[in-house]
């Protein structure tokens, strides 16, 4: 039996524990709302699945955080924001849900990103399914059409994070091996985007192989910000959330190893509980 929260909570999703980073900046900014995050755990990772897969794992699990009275859901993930998203806002969300608001992680990155590069070269890492989305090529050059964007796509890194296995030696051969492919792409790049939410695990060994003048910015602040915005200008949205600064977390994997997990990620310990969506 699933434990509710006493009133509307945001629902933060992720395909498995990289969402976790994002949630940590959000609850440090805004404390006072209910959370409920979601981990598909059981199907993650998202990276190489279709567009049409990830659509509906995420939209299944877009509904289950609705039933639990979530009438604001982030993706905080990279690929379920690159190819589910649009299709959720525009298709779903008109016929079932006109009450409802998902919001993902692109968007925010890409109204700022820009303004963080002096030579007005980005280099964006990610899964080989953001990547071939090339959705932050879209949405960066809306934004910000001078800016040249160079990507690479790390199918390993959240293989490796996942695992546990990214603060060992190994994981160094495959940091340098996608960290060098994008930067043989120009001499220009003086910014690295982390485009996954789990990427910020790997930033020591990441920051080990790029010049000291290269900056590396992952996405959790700058998605916080923007949901700090977005409350105060769609006061619909922030009357409806309740303030008693609950946090309940779930995965539709194995529980106690997303409790094992989670403590890296958020460096303290939580209990989940296992769902089917």
């Amino acid at each position: 039996m699933l434990m509710k929260l006493q009133k509307n909570a945001i629902g933060i999703f992720d395909s498995g524990f990289g969402g976790l980073t994002v949630f940590k900046s959000i609850v440090a900014q805004l404390p006072q709302y209910n959370y409920i995050y979601l981990g598909d755990n059981a199907r993650s990772p998202y990276g190489d699945h279709s567009f049409e897969t990830v659509y509906q794992y995420t939209l299944e699990c877009v509904e289950w955080l609705f039933k639990q009275g979530c009438p604001l859901v982030i993706l905080a993930c990279n690929t379920a924001s690159a190819k589910a998203l649009r299709s959720i806002q525009q298709l779903d969300l008109p016929k079932k849900y006109p009450n409802n608001r998902v919001l993902g992680v692109i968007r925010p990155t890409a109204e700022v990103i820009g303004n963080r590069s002096t030579s007005k070269s980005i280099g964006v890492l990610g899964t080989r399914g953001t990547i071939k989305s090339e959705s932050y090529l879209i949405e960066i050059n809306k934004f910000f059409p001078e800016v040249k964007v160079y990507q690479q796509s790390c199918p390993m890194w959240v293989p490796l994070i996942e695992n546990g296995e990214h603060e060992n030696d190994g994981a160094d051969y495959f940091v340098k091996q996608y960290l060098t492919g994008l930067l043989n792409q120009s001499s220009t790049i003086d910014t690295v985007l982390l485009a996954c939410t789990h990427y910020p695990l790997l930033v020591p060994k990441i920051k080990k192989y790029l010049q000291p003048n290269l900056q590396v910015v992952s996405q959790g602040d700058i998605v916080a910000n923007s949901l700090v915005d977005y409350l105060n200008r769609h006061t619909e949205i922030e009357t409806q959330l309740s303030r008693e600064a609950h946090q309940l977390f779930y995965t539709t994997g194995d529980a106690e190893s997303f409790d094992q997990h989670a403590t890296v990620f958020l460096e303290k310990a939580i209990v989940s509980l296992k769902v089917k969506v």
